[in-house]
């Protein structure tokens, strides 16, 4: 599952050390980690958060969301378990800083905004003081692999190769070749870390007897039927850290190709894709596959259909309503983004 992204929030007497979750463009804390910020025992906070909200000054709906988080075993040692906690945004933490008059609030803000401002433009944000006081260590190689991950997304893959193919003598994007280009490309990349095509992946890998439908990689509490019918949501974690380096060399090798004004024609690309593929000793992809993406959607949508009514008595009351709202706002979020971007 995308669990967003994690960073790490040092007060700045050092006393206190808070790792925050960057999400759906604002940052959340949990009830035990206001606590931490504020230095006011959790009933206090509590007490606030219902005031809050009982004064109509926040919507709950859109500043409260459940997200599953990992803790300790309460019963047995060493192991761990994972459970929905409630977190509360950034509007909601200003509004508890407020009632318990606490300049730590302040400060808190002053940082989120930064963070937030950076993660709206660049689509993801950078832990600097951690990268410093680390020497890079762990953080920097966590952020090489987001940077990866981004890039083999397939709204900025397919931004990527088709801003290099362009760059072709014989470039027209009304030709047939042109609009198989980016379905050959990930074709080729799947393939060469698991012998699938895109649409293969899909239509053997989705199952509604499975949990989460065999999918493991998702947003929000539950996956979509969008997301169920996305190919890298169904790769392992040592496939999709495969994966994505592929994508990040093959994008980094096209570019120099690119940036050295080198004449190329459109089938050269494809060539090159080969030969990179060829000399990182992956399997080459010769075929179109067995699957069609059309049988591969049908496939996706019809087993997330079996699965959606399979779990639909899975969870309480209470959840089943989050997880409407949840989903009300999510398209609400998404349709406000695509008339923003129109």
């Amino acid at each position: 599952m995308d669990k967003g992204q994690f960073l790490l929030y040092q007060t700045p007497d050092g006393e206190s050390k808070i790792e925050v979750k960057l999400q759906d463009d604002t940052v959340w804390l949990s009830l035990d980690q206001m606590a931490e910020l504020f230095q006011r025992n959790k009933s206090t906070i509590s007490r606030h958060i219902k005031n809050v909200l009982e004064e109509g000054e926040l919507d709950e709906n859109m500043v409260v969301a459940k997200f599953a988080t990992t803790t300790k075993h309460g019963a047995i040692e060493g192991k761990t378990q994972e459970h929905l906690v409630s977190y509360y945004n950034l509007d909601m933490i200003i509004s508890v800083g407020y009632r318990v008059h606490s300049y730590r609030g302040v400060q808190f803000r002053i940082w989120a905004t930064k963070v937030l401002k950076e993660y709206i433009v660049k689509g993801f944000a950078l832990n600097d003081d951690l990268l410093k006081r680390a020497g890079g260590g762990n953080y920097f190689d966590e952020l090489l692999a987001r940077i990866r991950d981004i890039r083999s997304s397939e709204k900025v893959f397919y931004r990527k190769v088709l801003e290099i193919y362009a760059l072709s003598i014989d470039y027209d994007p009304r030709v047939e070749m042109t609009q198989k280009f980016f379905k050959t490309v990930q074709n080729k990349m799947h393939y060469s870390v698991h012998g699938h095509t895109a649409a293969e992946i899909i239509y053997e890998r989705a199952d509604a007897q499975k949990d989460f439908m065999g999918l493991t990689t998702w947003s929000g509490a539950m996956p979509t039927k969008p997301e169920a019918e996305i190919a890298k949501n169904y790769l392992t974690q040592a496939e999709i850290t495969s994966l994505n380096r592929i994508v990040s060399l093959y994008l980094d090798f096209a570019e120099m190709q690119a940036e050295e004004h080198r004449p190329m024609y459109m089938k050269d690309w494809i060539n090159i894709l080969d030969d990179f593929l060829r000399i990182s000793r992956k399997d080459i992809l010769t075929h179109a596959g067995k699957i069609s993406a059309k049988l591969a959607k049908e496939k996706a949508d019809t087993e997330y259909d079996k699965f959606k009514e399979r779990t639909k008595n899975d969870l309480s009351p209470v959840g089943i309503h989050f997880l409407e709202n949840f989903e009300r706002e999510r398209k609400r979020l998404s349709d406000d983004r695509d008339k923003a971007d129109s």
